[in-house]
């Protein structure tokens, strides 16, 4: 549903040259009344030309803080563009699913009413923690359990739903929960069910250092809940982990 927030709800004060680009978003957010957290998508309020004027904006706080870490960045030519591939990296890639919108969907009628278990994975995840913009990297497997009104996709869009959900700053717990709903949404399954094995160098980087540890997580939406066999058909059919 196409919402006027972006055209129609920003103030004429907006026009001003040397209002940053930031805070012209954060005014359409906030008129809407939309949340904007780490892992929301906020591509709906950003309009054309922007994310390269955000990019720019990001550069230069950025720069800020590596002044602030007393770095030299005119006289070594190790960081003497940090500030900009740092930017890019957040902007363009690692964040990226903030700032664009879904990927398009392609999505069929189940016209041979199938009604069998279909598993997807292991997916590759990456992410970063919300806490310390910390690399969280890890598989996710997606079982669904379709009925003769679910939407079938191909098996590339759930690698790329998970790439956009999990394209922005996450929590391991929440970043499932999303998915979820994003694929209970696209395609109306009796069932679904997801399982998350990831990395958090917030632990392994910094922190207590323990290098060994993953997190595992489940959702378990609608026949998964309900019928333990077939939960347990699905976790006995993900591959063993090493």
């Amino acid at each position: 549903m196409t919402s006027p927030t972006a055209a129609n709800m920003m103030p004429t004060s907006m026009d001003d040259e040397g209002t940053p680009v930031s805070v012209k978003i954060r005014e359409r957010l906030a008129a809407a009344r939309k949340r904007f957290h780490a892992n929301d998508n906020i591509s709906e309020f950003i309009q054309p030309g922007e994310l390269e004027k955000l990019l720019d904006e990001v550069e230069s706080k950025m720069q800020g803080v590596l002044d602030s870490l007393v770095i030299n960045t005119e006289g070594d030519h190790n960081t003497n563009n940090t500030a900009r591939r740092v930017a890019k990296m957040y902007l363009n890639e690692v964040f990226k699913g903030r700032y664009v919108e879904q990927p398009p969907i392609t999505e069929f009628p189940n016209a041979e009413h199938l009604n069998e278990l279909m598993i997807v994975g292991p997916l590759t995840v990456r992410s970063a923690c919300s806490h310390h913009f910390c690399p969280v990297i890890g598989k996710i497997w997606i079982g669904v359990m379709p009925n003769e009104h679910t939407n079938v996709i191909g098996l590339s869009k759930y690698a790329r739903l998970v790439d956009w959900i999990m394209g922005r700053p996450q929590i391991q717990e929440e970043a499932v929960v999303q998915l979820a709903d994003l694929i209970m949404e696209k395609t109306q399954p009796d069932g679904l069910a997801i399982v998350m094995e990831a990395s958090h160098f917030c632990m392994s980087w910094r922190g207590v250092r323990d290098m060994d540890s993953k997190m595992i997580n489940s959702v378990m939406r609608g026949v998964f809940l309900k019928d333990s066999a077939l939960r347990r058909e699905f976790l006995s059919l993900i591959p063993r982990k090493n």
